[in-house]
């Protein structure tokens, strides 16, 4: 069989690996949005595929969680004539759904902001098409109607001589790793993929199940060369912080949290907060439609939760109904909130600021000495996150400029990846002996290094960085 890296090579997003067997049987791993896809915008438009394969030969996909650098593209295999099943978990497909028509209900904002007769208009179309991946609403529904669910540590027989077993992976509310057992001409043969590998003792989620012993692995490699900074709980680090900003004084504390995943780990942290250490009820607002209805699917999945979560559940009766909650619908209502002069939380999207109704409350209070902005996740480059925790005195949101008055803070004890430690974790479950080859995917090229390095020292001899469109026998 052979494996071929697509996406998520050398880089962090578009996580898209091909399984091609000696029979010809073609199995897509993930299908994710590439953030950094380098795009012609000079060149004529070609009629060509998107995908560097033809999608009507592939025969199945496996979804390892809804993240959209993970499930991004999918409807687009699905235009381009792929007509098999996409296998995910319950949680997956549910929460993949949701990801997956924001996206397309972003994609016809796009294209109706770009229709006109203007030469500016015609640029903008331009772009877009050049861009490619314009699925729309109806492109998601076709996806959707072919996704099945299959149960966590269930060994599921896809055809003779293919199982495959969806394996706790921690990351997110129903993430997987993929554990493959493929048997050819008499000989059976093990294939792992660790997905996005989560944190042990994080709030809501599991922590990350081992795999079993495998031929050859293929591990993510996002935070390979980084160990996370703060030792202390999610629980105690964000009490601090709300003392500090809220309590002490009468300010107001706005955590840019991304909707799915995030948004639930810090409202079941404040829950807990008042529940089990009797903290004061400050109103909290939570600014992000999505990060609502992603909570009603947590809320769902109380089974996919972590023990210390089922527990508090069943004492308090809801995860996340937070004592003075107020879900915000309306951008009228995101607007009206700076009037509101009693200290409070804002938790909005997105988590980088880059985009989203965070960016309002942003522009409404980076001028005020009294709030505090803390930044609980990664912010890439060119986002105003990214600017703000590199102490800019200015920032401009929405084509105006505003001055820095705000506290910035930042805690990674909600950070959904593991970092190098329990990553390191995960490969010490595998056998130095037997396993074969370890391929190193999502993560740039800096933290793949300082990781295999790391790998070696554990007795592991073969450690591989593909690029993209590398090809493996195995």
């Amino acid at each position: 069989m052979k494996l071929q890296f697509l996406g998520a090579a050398k880089q962090v997003t578009g996580s898209m690996s091909l399984l091609e067997l000696a029979d010809g049987y073609k199995i897509l791993i993930d299908c994710g949005t590439d953030m950094e896809r380098e795009i012609d915008y000079e060149s004529p438009i070609e009629n060509t595929s998107f995908f560097p394969f033809d999608a009507s030969l592939i025969n199945l996909v496996v979804l390892t969680h809804a993240h959209i650098d993970h499930s991004g593209n999918i409807p687009m295999l699905y235009r381009e004539g792929y007509e098999g099943q996409v296998l995910c978990t319950p949680p997956t497909a549910e929460l993949a759904e949701l990801l997956l028509m924001d996206s397309a209900n972003l994609h016809l904002r796009r294209l109706r902001s770009a229709q006109g007769e203007s030469r500016k208009k015609h640029k903008q179309m331009d772009r877009l098409l050049r861009r490619g991946d314009l699925y729309l609403q109806k492109d998601v529904e076709d996806s959707l109607d072919n996704f099945v669910t299959l149960q966590f540590n269930k060994r599921f027989v896809i055809k003779p001589g293919l199982e495959i077993t969806f394996i706790p992976a921690g990351h997110l509310l129903g993430a997987a790793h993929v554990y493959f057992s493929i048997t050819e001409e008499g000989e059976t043969k093990t294939l792992g993929f660790s997905g996005d590998i989560g944190r042990f003792d994080y709030p809501l989620h599991v922590d990350p199940h081992p795999l079993p012993a495998c031929d050859y692995l293929v591990c993510e490699s996002t935070y390979g060369n980084r160990v996370h900074e703060d030792k202390t709980s999610p629980m105690d680090a964000l009490a601090k912080i709300i003392k500090e900003t809220c309590i002490d004084k009468p300010g107001r504390l706005i955590i840019p949290a991304f909707s799915v995943g995030r948004t639930q780990a810090v409202l079941y942290t404040l829950n807990r907060l008042i529940e089990e250490q009797n903290f004061p009820a400050i109103r909290v607002f939570t600014d992000s439609p999505m990060g609502r209805s992603s909570t009603r699917i947590y809320s769902k999945n109380l089974s996919y939760l972590n023990p210390e979560a089922r527990a508090f559940h069943k004492e308090y009766d809801d995860i996340f109904d937070v004592e003075n909650l107020v879900f915000l619908q309306t951008e009228k209502e995101t607007r009206a909130i700076k009037n509101y002069h009693e200290p409070c939380i804002i938790i909005s999207s997105s988590g980088m600021i880059s985009g989203g109704r965070v960016e309002q409350h942003i522009a409404d209070n980076i001028g005020n000495s009294y709030c505090t902005i803390l930044l609980i996740g990664y912010s890439a480059e060119g986002t105003l996150g990214k600017q703000l925790l590199e102490g800019t005195d200015v920032i401009r949101v929405k084509d105006r400029e505003y001055r820095v008055n705000a506290q910035i803070r930042k805690i990674d004890v909600f950070s959904g990846h593991a970092d190098q430690t329990g990553l390191l974790r995960f490969i010490k479950d595998q056998n130095p002996t037997s396993l074969k080859k370890i391929f190193l995917s999502h993560g740039e090229e800096e933290s793949m290094l300082e990781f295999k390095d790391k790998i070696h020292e554990l007795g592991f001899k073969e450690v591989i960085l593909p690029s993209k469109h590398d090809t493996f026998d195995l």
